[in-house]
């Protein structure tokens, strides 16, 4: 009886190299990181906005920012920058505004001097809110509280999967999706 390790000049057949490429494939898909089974949430190619793009949906939407800067600069962390902010993120503050029927004033976006990661301000994932008790109260009725995170913060989740951190002075809301646009 001969086998594959013992046949070294053997070539596979047409369908047995087409099934072990298709195979192959599958399982790369599947286990790549951040994709398939190895995700925790859909990977997808994400639109970024310039400042002026965001700054026209939030003042349709009657959402305000300011910064203690008063300036829009990505590089100054005293800015408040919407420039690379994806798209869903405004988006889903666009929705919580209308969802909510609350006063949203934005505190902080994509500019430098926030925690670094995949899902960060800077990746356009993240918006800071002002704290006002009309938003507090929305979040936490109609969201559910999820426990506290890594640095001791509350949080809550929307049913979209987005998460509203209260950080006492106001809230870090991570964007995974435009929360029902």
């Amino acid at each position: 009886m001969s086998t594959l390790a013992a046949r070294p000049g053997l070539r596979l057949q047409p369908r047995v190299r087409a099934a072990l490429s298709v195979f192959a494939l599958v399982v790369t898909v599947l286990f790549a990181p951040g994709v398939g089974l190895a995700s925790s949430h859909k990977a997808f190619a994400v639109t970024k906005l310039t400042q002026a793009q965001a700054e026209s949906m939030f003042r349709s939407a009657g959402i305000t920012w300011s910064s203690s800067g008063n300036c829009t600069d990505r590089y100054n962390s005293t800015c408040t920058s919407f420039d690379q902010l994806n798209l869903t993120t405004a988006q889903g503050a666009v929705t919580l505004k209308k969802a909510s029927g609350c006063a949203l004033n934005i505190t902080g976006g994509t500019e430098t001097g926030h925690a670094s990661g995949t899902y960060s301000h800077w990746n356009g994932y993240k918006l800071d809110f002002s704290k006002y008790t009309c938003l507090g109260n929305y979040i936490k009725t109609y969201f559910s509280y999820s426990g506290l995170r890594g640095d001791g913060y509350p949080m809550w989740t929307a049913a979209s999967g987005n998460v509203y951190t209260d950080e006492g002075s106001h809230w870090d809301v991570v964007f995974y999706t435009c929360g029902g646009c």
